[in-house]
């Protein structure tokens, strides 16, 4: 029994290393090595393309009992590279009418940093009800909001080009489900804030260096 549970838990730290390499990576070289977020991406989908080029070559002789030859390595070489692009891509710039709260939200997810994008569209594929209900703002947005106007926020665009907050619904879902959330964006390296009241929200935000302790 417990060795049925240890194998079933290895192969899902397996199917899920590559997502937390991809992301959380990301977060590490951007926040040790102050790197642009496209090379923060670049750097830590290199290192995701060759986990993936290790798996495949792993399957590989696990079917025929050998490695194969130098066409078949740039054969998985290539295989896994369009894998980390082609999801990278679709991470970076779709996201779903029924993921935002307005169109004008929906349409502002690539203002978010590409890191923050990446992380929501992965926690998509398992939460598909999540709705972003505020990205981008202004100071003037939050005398709107009947709030003090803050001189620093993440929700404003950063000298990365990216604002680095977004807000997520947790009105109307199960604590469970929040506190899940949560944790996850946690171990993702970001940044959360639980808000209550009315606008009852997940702050979710990635370290600025040019604000730093701004939320």
């Amino acid at each position: 029994m417990f060795g049925w549970i240890y194998n079933l838990l290895k192969l899902l730290l397996l199917l899920v290393l590559p997502f937390i390499l991809l992301i959380r990576g990301a977060v590490y070289f951007h926040s040790e090595y102050t790197l642009l977020p496209g090379a923060s991406l670049i750097v830590s989908g290199a290192i995701t393309t060759v986990l993936l080029f290790i798996y495949l070559t792993f399957m590989y002789g696990q079917v025929t009992g050998k490695i194969g030859n130098g066409n078949a390595l740039r054969r998985r070489s290539v295989i896994a590279l369009f894998l980390v692009l082609g999801y990278s891509i679709y991470g970076l710039f779709f996201l779903s009418n029924i993921n935002a709260k307005t169109a004008k939200v929906r349409s502002e997810f690539t203002n978010l940093h590409p890191i923050v994008r990446l992380s929501i569209s992965t926690i998509l594929f398992l939460d598909h009800d999540l709705i972003l209900t505020d990205t981008k703002r202004q100071p003037e947005d939050y005398k709107k909001m009947g709030l003090k106007t803050k001189k620093r926020s993440l929700h404003y665009k950063q000298s990365t080009g990216y604002v680095h907050a977004v807000d997520i619904r947790t009105n109307g879902r199960s604590e469970l489900r929040n506190t899940l959330l949560k944790w996850y964006f946690k171990c993702m390296g970001l940044n959360t804030l639980r808000h209550g009241g009315t606008g009852n929200h997940l702050h979710i935000s990635l370290d600025s260096h040019d604000s730093p302790g701004a939320i």
